[in-house]
């Protein structure tokens, strides 16, 4: 993973952010908006017409689930979904076997699974783009209904987004999408909840060349001073529900409640990828009041996604890697 990304080529799958140069995220994001305004105003988009794109999630999943079979059907492709009990990857058939099947019927595979060397693996061997629709270790779809959100309401390199509880997937691929687009970006987590090091390092540097920064914080009250956007996620992720009592013990004073928010700048708004678990992360108050753009955000799961499909089931000629 380097911190310059190749310009002029466009991966062959939406695996990581780091993966992906800034020019080809920055044309996602402008398609985003296009997709947005058409669906608003009830015109059909196509696109992907006689297309089949595989649906694969082992994880439970509302909005990432939705987004994308609305999404895919919505362009004109078909969505396959396959249920884990039946598929049985890795145990009823190899991981390389799935991928190589699946690419002589299918033109796109999205996946949602709890290891992220799973999808590498499903990418690697496919001859179709892979899209990571989540794994433990990145969420890249989410970062970029995030980039959409907040360009819809600052301007996305002069902001400030604020990042506080755990250094999660999310957090991971927000330090990525920091990394490429040149964001300022505050991650603010106990020590022990921090992302890994080498994610760290190459964010700072990446952020850095891009002309962003980013910044580590363990105290709320000081990360938030200049925020434009306050954003949290899930104290514990699925899988991690052991730990539930010792996260809440330890991430109490990264809560977004009222009194946090009242150190913020008056502009603030309030980010969450959902699902949420008021009283925890977050407080209902605050997740309902007038800053809250978790509902948008949640919105803008399926424009980005429809962008990423077109990019990659339908790239320009001469692009791909």
């Amino acid at each position: 993973m380097s911190a310059r990304a190749e310009p002029s080529v466009v991966p062959k799958d939406f695996v990581s952010l780091a993966d992906w140069p800034r020019e080809a995220l920055e044309q996602i994001l402008a398609r985003a908006r296009e997709l947005k305004e058409l669906r608003r105003k009830g015109v059909p988009v196509r696109t992907l017409e006689g297309r089949s794109i595989a649906l694969y999630f082992e994880k439970p999943s509302l909005r990432t689930h939705v987004t994308f079979e609305v999404g895919v059907f919505e362009l004109g492709a078909h969505p396959v979904f396959l249920p884990p009990g039946q598929v049985r990857l890795g145990s009823r058939e190899s991981v390389a076997d799935v991928a190589r099947n699946l690419s002589r019927w299918c033109h796109g595979l999205v996946a949602r699974t709890f290891s992220h060397a799973l999808v590498e693996e499903l990418a690697s061997n496919a001859a179709i783009p892979v899209i990571n629709a989540l794994t433990d270790d990145l969420h890249p779809c989410q970062a970029m209904a995030d980039a959409l959100t907040v360009a819809e309401h600052g301007d996305l390199r002069r902001v400030r987004l604020v990042y506080l509880g755990n250094g999660n997937n999310v957090a991971c691929s927000l330090i990525h999408l920091a990394g490429r687009l040149g964001l300022r970006l505050t991650v603010c987590t106990p020590t022990e909840l921090r992302p890994s090091e080498e994610t760290v390092r190459w964010g700072v540097e990446a952020a850095r060349q891009e002309g962003g920064e980013l910044r580590l914080e363990t105290d709320p009250g000081k990360a938030v001073r200049d925020a434009d956007f306050l954003y949290t996620d899930t104290w514990y992720d699925m899988g991690e529900e052991s730990h539930a009592d010792e996260r809440r013990a330890i991430l109490r004073p990264y809560q977004i409640n009222a009194e946090l928010l009242a150190l913020a700048p008056a502009q603030a708004r309030v980010l969450h990828c959902q699902p949420a678990h008021p009283g925890e992360e977050i407080t209902a108050e605050v997740m309902g009041a007038d800053e809250s753009l978790v509902f948008e955000q949640a919105a803008n799961r399926l424009h980005t996604q429809k962008a990423i499909l077109e990019v990659l089931v339908m790239p320009p000629p001469g692009t791909r890697a």
